[in-house]
């Protein structure tokens, strides 16, 4: 039971260092993008997005790496089947959205304008 134990012990220890790992990379492809900042920032870009792919492997070598990516893979699959507005349909609602807005913002400044009445009445600031 305990050899259980020791090796639950060691595949977590294992997940925490690749997991530190990964963000230990990322943070120095990062620190390498200002520290060669003398360098064509070509090759300074380049450089991150391998310290990003290269960390991107470590974190996928990870269980919650891979469940993340699994997430993400179905998040696509979903994004796939959604049944997106048509064009008219996208301007007629951007329409619809302009003429209550503007139509809410005559109403409210007519209120205040209300109140702002009501207030000099009360206090007797009014004409």
């Amino acid at each position: 039971m305990s050899h259980k134990t020791d090796n639950s012990t060691n595949t977590s220890s294992l997940e925490t260092l690749k997991l530190f790992m990964a963000v230990a990379i990322l943070i120095a492809s990062f620190t390498g993008y200002y520290y060669y900042a003398e360098a064509h920032a070509v090759i300074r870009v380049l450089g991150v997005l391998v310290g990003a792919a290269v960390s991107a492997l470590v974190f996928y070598q990870t269980e919650k790496g891979r469940s993340w990516f699994q997430y993400v893979s179905h998040a696509k699959k979903e994004v796939r089947q959604v049944i997106w507005p048509t064009r008219p349909e996208t301007v007629q609602m951007t329409l619809m959205v302009f003429v209550v807005v503007i139509v809410m913002s005559i109403f409210l400044w007519l209120v205040d304008m209300f109140f702002l009445w009501a207030v000099k009445l009360l206090t007797g600031q009014g004409g």
